[in-house]
């Protein structure tokens, strides 16, 4: 069975806001004050969502701050995890970290 890839901030952008309000990559660069470039990137999964994008995404649709770079850092961390399994397979976990900082693996 082949492995999903990580779903991208610009894919949760476009299935979840864009094409369900109607609203054009076009219309939200206008109404946020950004380069159409910028936001057809972002969909494309060329470009990263930054602190100035996620503030602007989040004032225009309602969110939370962090929405949309809490996103990014999702997937960022899973194509990592991904990347990385055999190196970090090979990492033991430092034994003398207090119990209160540690979290089950």
């Amino acid at each position: 069975m082949a492995e999903l890839s990580p779903i991208t901030p610009g894919e949760l952008l476009r299935d979840e806001f864009l094409e369900p309000m109607g609203i054009s990559q076009y219309r939200l660069a206008k109404e946020i004050g950004v380069p159409a470039q910028r936001i057809s990137e972002i969909v494309a999964g060329k470009r990263a969502i930054t602190a100035d994008t996620d503030l602007r995404l989040c004032r225009f649709f309602g969110l939370s701050n962090g929405y949309w770079l809490r996103a990014q850092a999702a997937h960022d961390t899973e194509v990592a995890e991904e990347a990385l399994a055999k190196t970090l397979a090979g990492i033991k976990p430092w034994r003398g970290l207090p119990a209160s900082l540690r979290h089950a693996a």
